[in-house]
């Protein structure tokens, strides 16, 4: 039986190699955003270069908080995805439900929950909180992408490795979850690029990501429209950059 492949729909796009044309898009939108940002700042140095000196340390938290939540929202998803598959009906309710009610919550919502309500109980920083929330929000579509990719491994590659005398961890382990990693990689990638551009909700907890500086500039000068074309524009670039990186 072919293995499967988990087929993904993310608007990012992400290059694949020897794809002609979506090379030459993702090459087109990659370089015309870094030349239209050059021709800015050259043609008009104040105030694109000024702004421009402003972001770095936004662009360096927004980065900070994507790659502390990815990696977290990981490990989480890999449980929460086992237990999907688990055949323990506790383990599965669990996960499950755990899934069902984060998915249904939009982000926003959670990180204000966990900043200001659980703030009420337990004071939790500021970048902790954004992390926090935003592992718990993508660690429950992660387990999904694990869940799917655990299931379109062959069952008979399972049911082999029981045979030949394999306890079903040990298969889980070392013949379905290697497999499963190969296949995951791309909608996980789908996942980084969508959680670097939902990173820019952090701001609303004075964590001084990029939209929070471009906003923090904006006040003092009310340059509305050549800030926030410009923080566009970096957001753009580093999307597109990790997509080809992924």
């Amino acid at each position: 039986m072919a293995q499967q492949n988990i087929s993904t729909s993310d608007a990012t796009l992400i290059p694949k190699k020897g794809d002609r044309e979506i090379f030459s898009a993702w090459r087109f939108s990659f370089f015309g955003a870094i030349g239209l940002l050059l021709f800015l700042v050259l043609l008009r140095p104040d105030p694109f270069r000024r702004i421009l000196l402003f972001l770095p340390d936004g662009v360096v938290k927004t980065f900070q908080v994507t790659v502390f939540s990815i990696l977290l929202a990981l490990v989480i998803g890999l449980v929460a995805g086992l237990g999907r598959v688990s055949r323990v009906t506790i383990i599965n309710r669990i996960a499950t439900v755990y899934v069902e009610i984060i998915r249904g919550i939009p982000l926003l919502v959670q990180i204000f929950y966990i900043y200001y309500a659980l703030g009420r109980i337990v004071r939790i920083p500021d970048i902790a909180s954004a992390v926090i929330a935003m592992s718990v929000c993508y660690g429950a579509y992660m387990a999904e992408i694990v869940r799917a990719g655990i299931q379109s491994i062959p069952a008979g590659q399972l049911e082999a490795a029981l045979a030949l005398g394999l306890s079903r961890r040990q298969a889980m382990r070392h013949i379905i979850l290697p497999q499963t990693f190969r296949i995951i990689l791309p909608p996980i990638g789908n996942e980084f690029i969508a959680l670097l551009k939902d990173s820019s909700l952090v701001s609303i907890l004075a964590v001084s990501d990029l939209l929070r500086r471009g906003r923090e500039l904006a006040t003092q000068t009310f340059q509305y429209f050549e800030i926030f074309t410009v923080v566009a524009l970096v957001y753009l670039i580093l999307t597109l950059f990790f997509s080809w990186l992924v």
